[in-house]
């Protein structure tokens, strides 16, 4: 959440980070049967509807060996506000000056062009359906349905593949800058081998609960999700959290309290 909207909260809220995740790239694209290659101008570009070829010279540089057909590039993205959104708009509006100025970080981010879906199987569904489009989509979401998952050139200049191990280098390279609050972007982090589009995921909890019982059940969940339940998440295309960052949760969970004693 942004300061601002922790400010008009009811009551004090914290950030309970969970797992991370990658958001990729992906696309349907006939008879392209190696994850193709995309710099991050080239990215915002597409999303600006500036690029509008699936053979453009800029998409071709990065790709010398796939034939790429000279179709118009179809963008899809999602329709309703979205974490999913946000994230990838953050990463774009790091990358690209132009992003920035016109469209921004966003979770319903003005989409100069393109086509939207319902969630993350909305956007699925109709790249699925679709040849020639483009979208983005959480790394589950591209496993479970067999699409394509671009390599995308991060910040040390090269191209990696979304993968948990990935995503797991982007939190170690932004542990060291992470917040007291633990409210972190991860997007673009350096590092050789740090996927640019990585992203945690948050519960967010009031710091003072109402009800005892309920509230005491909350904090034991949120401590076995950030302990036993991350063994949990590489199954599911999450990468765990880093030991760095358990422990600062653990602050955060220990700080709950109800009538004003602590919960753990």
């Amino acid at each position: 959440m942004t300061d601002a909207e922790l400010k008009a909260s009811p009551g004090e809220l914290i950030h309970i980070p969970t797992v991370l995740g990658a958001v990729v790239l992906t696309y349907n694209l006939q008879d392209i049967t190696k994850p193709l290659l995309f710099s991050p101008d080239v990215i915002a570009d597409i999303f600006l509807g500036k690029i509008t070829k699936w053979n453009d010279p800029r998409i071709k540089a990065d790709n010398s060996d796939a034939i790429l057909p000279a179709s118009d590039i179809t963008v899809v993205h999602r329709a309703e506000a979205s974490g999913t959104s946000f994230v990838f708009s953050d990463y774009l509006s790091k990358v690209s000056a132009d992003w920035k100025q016109k469209v921004g970080a966003d979770k319903s981010p003005n989409w100069p062009v393109g086509q939207g879906g319902k969630g993350n199987e909305g956007v699925t569904g109709q790249i699925k359906q679709q040849p020639n489009t483009i979208g983005y989509v959480e790394l589950a979401y591209a496993t479970q349905n067999k699409l394509p998952a671009a390599l995308i050139k991060n910040a040390g200049g090269n191209f990696v593949e979304p993968s948990i191990d990935a995503v797991t280098a982007a939190a170690a390279a932004s542990a060291a800058t992470t917040p007291d609050d633990l409210r972190v972007s991860i997007t673009n982090a350096n590092g050789a081998t740090a996927y640019p589009i990585s992203s945690y995921t948050y519960i967010l909890v009031y710091k003072e609960q109402p009800d005892h019982v309920k509230g005491k059940a909350l904090v034991d969940f949120l401590w076995w999700g950030i302990h036993d339940g991350e063994s949990f998440a590489k199954d599911l295309q999450y990468a765990p959290l880093p030991a760095e960052i358990v422990k600062r949760a653990e602050v955060k969970i220990s700080s709950i309290t109800a009538g004003g004693k602590s919960l753990r």
